[in-house]
């Protein structure tokens, strides 16, 4: 599959990662379907992990009893949704955050615990995990409800791809379509490779994720369905 392929209007297009980058992206574009996804302001490593985590539905995503803090330097941000601002297409906010793990998925949290003083990250894990609750259960519900549905990921293996789209063909009904991102040093511009895999798309590109030109290029001629 390659990129013309994948130009066209969709009912819902969810960002899978790597980090925050792609939510970003949508969000300038005007392409994200709802305020977020499960994903959206995580950072997930390795695609494998987001596959185990849809493979299980988001069971015990998130649990407390499995995350742990890993970097209270604040070299992140807080934000929440009412939080965004894109001046010049930065975004902006000083509030410092915690980087917590969950240790069972391997997925991180970088911009949900916001470093207060005089106040542990699990006083704010209540509210966390209502608010992340409540997107997976829409998550869920629009996987159900859509008709097509483009995912976006940066950075996969082949192996990985080819198991996302086993696992999100066994969630949904809707037409789906895979785009992948995958970051290489020293190329200047986009350049699509063929995994011959079912309903993926895979391009290579510049190894910076803020690089608005590369996402420009990628997403021209993909639409939200309003």
């Amino acid at each position: 599959m390659n990129l013309q392929d994948v130009k066209g209007q969709y009912d819902l297009i969810i960002s899978l990662g790597s980090a925050c980058n792609p939510a970003l992206q949508l969000n300038r574009l005007n392409l994200r379907s709802f305020t977020s996804s499960p994903l959206d302001w995580s950072y997930s490593p390795y695609l494998s992990d987001v596959n185990r985590l849809l493979q299980n539905k988001f069971n015990g995503f998130m649990q407390i009893e499995n995350m742990s803090l890993v970097d209270d330097s604040g070299d992140y941000v807080y934000f929440n949704d009412k939080m965004l601002r894109f001046p010049h297409q930065n975004l902006y906010k000083s509030t410092k955050s915690y980087i917590i793990q969950d240790t069972y998925y391997n997925i991180f949290s970088a911009h949900d615990f916001a470093i207060v003083p005089n106040k542990d990250w699990t006083d704010m894990y209540p509210k966390f995990k209502k608010n992340l609750d409540y997107r997976v259960n829409r998550f869920m519900k629009k996987m159900m409800s859509s008709k097509s549905i483009l995912f976006i990921r940066w950075g996969a293996k082949y192996e990985e791809a080819t198991e996302l789209q086993k696992i999100l063909s066994s969630l949904t009904k809707a037409q789906i379509r895979i785009l992948i991102l995958n970051p290489v040093d020293g190329i200047q511009t986009p350049t699509e490779v063929d995994w011959e895999i079912n309903n993926v798309c895979m391009v290579n590109v510049p190894h910076d994720p803020n690089n608005v030109s590369t996402w420009d290029y990628v997403l021209d001629g993909i639409l939200l369905r309003h």
